[in-house]
């Protein structure tokens, strides 16, 4: 089944979806683009993009500890959002909720980790609200323009396409299989996780890219959703180690992880995954490698709906529905995606 309701997350989505109107001025239909798209008020060419992002889980867990990081994925999680429909950043507005437990030094350590992203960002916070509350929250609203004609969306990539992904993936599932199995903290440090909204790439690959998602739900997902808006597939080409940045490579090696692992979990982190057409492919290299940007070739879009590997075809939405069919438990969570690598033979 690869309709958008295989995937739960989606039904969770429609589901709230369904009982708000849309805007006729909206650009972008349900699921189409990373952040939502509407006309301009002054400019007709232009579109400003928008979009929200809370971390709140990823803390609960125990998967950032470090102030700093909270701070930081906070503000690149959305303007990941911006980068990957190719607009320009205009500025984030930040809600936090904190417990009133929480000293300053914690609170400085957030507020750092804030402006330092901004600053990667070339851009600014412009205001935002704080609220006391049980449980800690940090929620992101960026704003970006893109001129219309230049937009990228999910949609509208065909067969023949090239896949690519900026630099390597994995950081976010490395860091999040550490905690939650209990590895030593320096058996992948959480100052390794610092992921980078590709905001500069994301303004290249808008005159290339036949269709743009994020990867903050790991590699495996992105190329499902993809795929469920595309209606068609995707062959991953390239063996699953060299999908990797180095430092998650390295992490693998040294604890005996397997690689197709850190493609497969759902946090993942804000590299852009995108095709482009075999007409334009050489341009884009060229493009990127005098812009310094790193692509890494993933494979190719194929007609049948189906993301493929060498040894066969993935059920991605088990993976993607996993965590909601075992209630949470982590325990189980991982015994089952362990069990789904080895019945699909991958190392």
């Amino acid at each position: 089944m690869n309709s958008m309701a295989a995937v739960k997350e989606n039904q969770i989505v429609h589901a709230w979806a369904r009982h708000f109107s849309r805007d006729p001025n909206q650009a972008n239909k349900p699921h189409e683009s990373d952040a939502e798209l509407i006309a301009h008020p002054t400019d007709a060419s232009a579109l400003l993009a928008i979009t929200i992002d809370t971390v709140a889980e990823e803390i609960a867990e125990g998967i950032y500890r470090d102030p700093f990081t909270i701070g930081w994925v906070a503000v690149m999680a959305s303007f990941s959002d911006i980068a990957a429909v190719g607009a320009e950043p205009l500025g984030i507005v930040i809600s936090a909720s904190v417990e009133p437990s929480r000293d300053e030094q914690f609170i400085g350590g957030v507020a750092r980790g804030i402006d330092a992203a901004c600053r990667a960002c070339n851009t600014h916070v412009l205001g935002g609200d704080t609220n006391a509350a049980p449980v800690i929250s940090l929620t992101g609203c960026a704003l970006g323009v893109v001129p219309r004609a230049r937009v990228m969306k999910r949609s509208g990539c065909r067969p023949g396409d090239t896949v690519y992904i900026t630099r390597g993936a994995g950081s976010g599932n490395a860091l999040g299989l550490a905690r939650l199995t209990g590895m030593p903290d320096a058996a992948f440090p959480e100052e390794l996780y610092r992921p980078q909204a590709r905001l500069d790439a994301g303004l290249t690959l808008r005159d290339f890219a036949s269709c743009c998602m994020d990867s903050s739900d790991g590699l495996l997902a992105t190329l499902d959703q993809l795929m469920r808006i595309n209606n068609c597939g995707f062959c991953i080409e390239r063996p699953w180690h060299e999908l990797l940045s180095p430092e998650v490579a390295r992490f693998c090696t040294a604890t005996r992880t397997p690689a197709w692992l850190m493609s497969a979990g759902p946090h993942g982190e804000f590299e852009l995954v995108f095709a482009v057409r075999p007409e334009r492919e050489a341009a884009l290299l060229e493009e990127a490698k005098a812009r310094g940007i790193a692509l890494v070739r993933v494979g190719s879009v194929q007609e049948r709906q189906a993301v493929s590997w060498a040894g066969g075809n993935l059920d991605v939405a088990f993976l993607r529905n996993l965590l909601y069919e075992v209630g949470g438990d982590l325990k189980r969570y991982l015994t089952e995606f362990l069990a789904f690598g080895a019945k699909n033979g991958l190392t």
